[in-house]
């Protein structure tokens, strides 16, 4: 019998981008497939683009806003796939996405095998789209995916996995504590509970990077908060299935990295994350800046040095967005 994949999308103020993502989950080459779109309380015209395409095979939910982890397991309660793609409502999957994964898949009653694919970074022109392979895009043993995660700091796209309705079922649902790399511990828990990672390079998804005002690129103290939180999560999955002197040096690594998103005005946060780092064995030390943000921060001190750390990159990206926003109106290509 023909697995059913369930392709659940939460939806917050997305009217740009909501009708191209239902178009890409509805144009999958595979044959059994449902969409299941829920609307997080959106103020714009969100839920009546993607209510236009209701139909036997695609359910459109509306919920007051409460998250986007509430949206995600809002969806679920309705999936009756025994496989589930999740994809943002920005994001998109190459049409023969699905089918590249599951060929020769097994039943996702019965799995435990979790499926990854590549993805591509883009703005507007998705046959621009980047890819950038990292150490993810290979077979690896759930321990092994983890910690070159940490090790690396690297990840893998939330619309890259194909999650059987085993492990979805095992791992329990979005942590609706978390506003914040929500997806990054949901996902460590995912690759935690399988028997394998299974990388399927012929199946591709794309990542828009439009949205520089998300929840992601905001440094509040709650967004901070759901951070450390977040991140204390996705130590425990890889420490409960091995809690080494190789896992522990990848978490420290990992930390270390984060720091900077809590130094130095977080001074309780930044007090658990010594008390972690000291239960690990280790020790970090201030935030490593470049030479240009490290001059800055001399003269003018950490506050300004941080900001530019943050909003320098974010400028460009706005810039190389709106060009080829340009682009993609003026001609296309």
């Amino acid at each position: 019998m023909q697995n059913l994949v369930s392709i659940l999308i939460p939806a917050y103020n997305a009217e740009k981008w909501i009708r191209e993502t239902i178009m890409s989950a509805l144009s999958q080459t595979w044959p059994s497939c449902e969409i299941i779109v829920v609307d997080d309380g959106s103020s714009d015209s969100t839920f009546d683009v993607a209510n236009r395409f209701q139909s036997k095979s695609l359910k459109v939910i509306r919920q007051d806003n409460m998250g986007a982890s509430v949206a995600r397991n809002k969806a679920f309660t309705f999936a009756q796939g025994d496989y589930i793609q999740w994809l943002d409502a920005d994001d998109l999957i190459a049409p023969d996405k699905i089918s590249q994964q599951l060929k020769n898949a097994e039943d996702g009653n019965k799995s435990l095998r979790l499926l990854s694919s590549a993805f591509g970074y883009f703005f507007y022109r998705i046959h621009k789209a980047k890819f950038l392979p990292t150490n993810l895009w290979q077979d690896l043993t759930p321990v092994e995916w983890l910690i070159t995660r940490f090790a690396d700091r690297v990840w893998i796209h939330p619309a890259a996995w194909l999650v059987s309705r085993r492990l979805t079922n095992q791992v329990g649902p979005w942590d609706e504590r978390l506003s914040l790399n929500d997806d990054g511990e949901y996902f460590a828990r995912v690759v935690a509970a399988c028997e394998e990672v299974k990388f399927v390079s012929g199946a591709k998804c794309y990542y828009r990077q439009v949205n520089i005002n998300s929840l992601s690129n905001t440094l509040t103290h709650n967004a901070r908060e759901s951070l450390f939180l977040s991140l204390e999560l996705c130590y425990r999955s890889l420490l409960l299935l091995e809690n080494s002197e190789r896992t522990r040096n990848a978490v420290l690594k990992h930390l270390q990295n984060y720091i900077i998103y809590f130094y130095p005005e977080e001074h309780e946060l930044l007090g658990k994350i010594e008390e972690l780092s000291k239960e690990l064995g280790g020790s970090l030390t201030q935030p490593k800046l470049k030479f240009k943000y490290n001059l800055v921060r001399m003269i003018f001190g950490w506050e300004t040095a941080k900001n530019l750390v943050f909003t320098v990159p974010r400028f460009k990206k706005q810039i190389f967005g709106n060009y080829d926003r340009i682009l993609n109106n003026i001609c296309g290509v």
